[in-house]
């Protein structure tokens, strides 16, 4: 079934790879607008391309979102454009993993205010509009990081946790306006993501791992965002958990 999604305006975090550009385009094939944003021009770009291809109307926002101002602003620029925000997707992210005696303590800083701080903005800077028509979606991307606390990952377990709990109240917190909040929980995913990680032993022990199975695509996130958004309204799917297969926790 397509056009499930036609009227409909998404903004879409950490748009420029991985779950991000997956999500843009699944939600355009969908026939959404669709405004994308992230720090790499070039690849939003790219992405645009193919999204006007499809008939989305992009919007490409080039932002900073470890800083909240930015995380506001895209919201307010996408509603400018498009005279409202039906969906945001809140997925940029990124996983430093090191042991907690010798974590870099800037970095990690940089992980909570991106992770958890600028999800927080960009879903509050959205909040008044969908409260105004009583009605719109707001997705989050934790992870099985949220559920499962391993060694060396402390920081990122605390603010994929952080994702989990604050969209759960969040949810009580809107769902009296019409509005849905649901939380997606991905096991190891085969994304850029890993790349990201500055402490090159848990670097090494985690592709290691992703080595031994058979890897979640981006696709199949997008596949499960584009799920629940496309529900009818009077149907929330709070949280789904996924992982390969083959991965044991």
């Amino acid at each position: 079934m397509q056009n499930r999604l036609k009227s409909r305006v998404a903004l879409v975090t950490g748009a420029s790879s991985g779950i991000g550009e997956a999500t843009a385009l699944a939600l355009a094939e969908q026939g959404a607008k669709v405004a994308i944003a992230a720090r790499r021009k070039d690849r939003l770009d790219q992405l645009a391309e193919k999204l006007a291809g499809l008939g989305a109307e992009p919007l490409v926002l080039v932002a900073d979102l470890v800083r909240e101002d930015e995380a506001q602003r895209i919201v307010k620029e996408t509603e400018a454009r498009f005279g409202r925000l039906d969906i945001l997707i809140n997925n940029a992210g990124v996983m430093y993993l090191e042991p907690v005696a010798e974590a870099d303590l800037g970095r990690w800083r940089s992980m909570l205010e991106l992770n958890v701080l600028s999800l927080i903005a960009s879903s509050q800077a959205a909040l008044a509009g969908m409260r105004a028509r009583r009605d719109g979606h707001i997705v989050n991307v934790s992870s099985v990081a949220g559920r499962v606390a391993n060694p060396n990952s402390g920081a990122y377990a605390a603010t994929k946790f952080g994702v989990v709990g604050f969209s759960e109240s969040l949810r009580r917190e809107v769902y009296k306006d019409n509005i849905r909040v649901s939380v997606i929980e991905p096991g190891m995913v085969d994304t850029e993501l890993r790349d990201h990680i500055g402490h090159a032993a848990s670097r090494q022990a985690v592709n290691a791992r992703a080595g031994e199975m058979r890897q979640l695509q981006a696709e199949d996130i997008a596949d499960t965002i584009l799920f629940c958004v496309t529900r009818p309204d009077y149907v929330c799917i709070n949280e789904v958990l996924l992982r390969p297969t083959d991965q044991e926790r």
